[in-house]
């Protein structure tokens, strides 16, 4: 699983600086999240930070890459 964040992120800064990967971006638009690198913070924090500090709960996990 990855964590994703959708189109409505308002580009507030505070899930950047909570990810110990540096999966988070600045895409085109808003934020993204390179699967590649996410974790889900896995080894550094119990469940990911990235969404327990996103102020409009835009982002989630992303499990559709376990189905392939």
């Amino acid at each position: 699983m990855t964590a994703v964040i959708e189109v409505s992120c308002i580009n507030c800064d505070m899930c950047v600086p909570e990810c110990p990967n540096q999966a988070i971006a600045l895409g085109v638009h808003h934020y993204e999240v390179d699967p590649e690198l996410c974790t889900e913070c896995e080894g550094f924090y119990e469940a990911p930070t990235c969404i327990a500090v996103c102020p409009i709960d835009c982002i989630y996990l992303d499990n559709t890459d376990s189905l392939l």
